[in-house]
């Protein structure tokens, strides 16, 4: 064969191969990775000692890395290391300064205070780190600055404290002293965009978008730092990917995605509400939950969540 011949033929191979790496490429196209969080352990049981709970509600992750968590029945704060090694507590019952008579939420300020909210003394009051009581505010009412049944709680990067004020169906933000600096909602529930429905946990992103989750309402709707500017919202009544059965925790992840807390799974969002994954299921197994609340996500983007009705904390990679 010619040298001509040759060429033809190695030109004619060299088509048919491209050809057929583009036919397989169409054929068997790369699966999307799996973004699904896996269970990397848990702790708690049970009872009143150190590290035990009675119906642990909330969670939140200090600068440190410190995990806090609000043992309700227990009416208390325990707070650990990262992976559960119990540092210490505060808290019992009563209406005294650094008591409790039902806490319910949780935040942690960059300057590494801690915020509990005490939904039947309408406060919330102020600690150090290791649980000095620093200072308290807010009374049964409807006025700015009061409370109905304060809930879940979130923090910005400048301090500011913001509060799931949830009878009176508005989100209330203060500075890390207790002034009142702004909020939105009104004391009737409402369905209309930037209204809610005994909201029930907030949390503001590192660009301060404000994300609340609107439990009665079935979604999550988001908004600018000072809760004027209504920018988005998703989700519906159902148990479909992407719907909710009462949103109960909202946390944040630092490259601005989303994970909400169900009864007995957690949905995890871009943060314009695109799911990206589900996980868990009703039980008391690895990764299964009883009554899922309080989630928390750390620097490192472990997630934390409070399995309430299992009395423990499991956390997720």
């Amino acid at each position: 064969m010619s040298k001509m011949g040759i060429r033809r033929w190695a030109a004619w191979g060299i088509a048919i191969l491209a050809l057929g790496a583009l036919c397989c490429d169409e054929e068997t196209p790369t699966e999307p990775e799996d973004e699904t969080p896996r269970f990397a352990g848990k702790w708690g049981e049970s009872g009143k000692g150190n590290g035990q709970f009675d119906e642990p509600i909330d969670v939140a992750v200090a600068p440190n890395g410190n995990i806090y968590v609000v043992d309700r029945g227990n009416y208390r704060v325990q707070y650990f290391t990262a992976t559960g090694s119990f540092l210490g507590k505060w808290g019992t019952y009563g209406s005294a300064n650094g008591r409790f008579r039902d806490p319910l939420g949780i935040t942690v300020t960059p300057d590494g205070n801690v915020y509990v909210s005490d939904a039947p003394a309408s406060r919330i009051q102020r600690f150090t780190p290791a649980g000095r009581f620093l200072g308290a505010w807010g009374e049964y009412g409807e006025d700015e600055g009061y409370f109905k049944s304060p809930t879940g709680m979130g923090s910005s990067t400048d301090g500011n404290v913001y509060v799931a004020d949830t009878d009176n169906h508005r989100i209330q933000f203060f500075s890390s002293e207790g002034e009142f600096l702004g909020g939105r909602g009104f004391p009737n529930p409402g369905s209309d965009d930037g209204f809610f429905d005994s909201p029930c946990d907030v949390e503001v992103s590192r660009g301060g978008i404000v994300y609340v989750a609107d439990c009665y309402n079935h979604r999550i709707q988001y908004f600018s730092t000072d809760m004027r500017d209504f920018q988005g919202k998703w989700g519906a009544e159902g148990e479909g990917r992407g719907q909710f059965k009462y949103p109960r925790s909202v946390a944040l992840k630092r490259d601005g995605t989303v994970f909400v807390s169900e009864s007995s799974r957690v949905q995890y969002f871009t943060g314009g509400g695109v799911v990206k994954a589900v996980w868990g299921s009703q039980g008391s197994g690895d990764g299964q939950f009883n009554r899922a609340r309080g989630i928390a996500v750390a620097p490192d983007g472990t997630i934390y969540v409070a399995d309430s009705g299992n009395d423990r904390i499991q956390y997720f990679r």
